[in-house]
């Protein structure tokens, strides 16, 4: 492994980071939420048990494999898995990549704001995943 490049996947279908809930005294993440940043953590924990921060500005590579509805036709299902259709529902791409950055906080960086590049992309698969890659950022 080099020191600065990581990949990891996280099976099982991508879920955004949801909307901050409310109750009369503070503000909180809903369960949902804390669950699958936890579940984030386990993945990268179990691919890199002794990990070492990773310093300076990085780039960060999403790629969610979103689960093709029960209810599509062969034919449509053929043209998602083909790429020639794209995931255009939820979740969002910024709910995404924030329950992502907002996981490996602490973990394979220090904070999120070393993020200085970032992709995200959106496919259909029989086989829902999220993958991660974090590198050094080019200059």
């Amino acid at each position: 492994m080099e020191r600065n490049k990581i990949s990891f996947t996280v099976p099982g279908q991508p879920q955004g980071k949801l909307r901050p809930r409310w109750s009369r005294t503070r503000m909180y993440s809903p369960q949902k939420t804390v669950d699958y940043e936890t579940y984030i953590k386990e993945m990268f924990v179990i691919s890199y048990p002794d990990f070492v921060l990773l310093e300076g500005a990085l780039e960060i590579t999403i790629t969610a494999w979103m689960m093709i509805p029960k209810s599509t036709s062969k034919k449509r299902a053929k043209l998602m898995i083909d790429r020639v259709i794209r995931p255009d529902k939820k979740p969002d791409w910024d709910n995404l990549s924030k329950v992502v950055g907002d996981a490996l906080e602490g973990l394979a960086y220090k904070n999120d704001a070393q993020i200085v590049d970032g992709i995200l992309h959106k496919y259909y698969t029989m086989q829902p995943r999220l993958e991660v890659k974090i590198t050094g950022a080019r200059i």
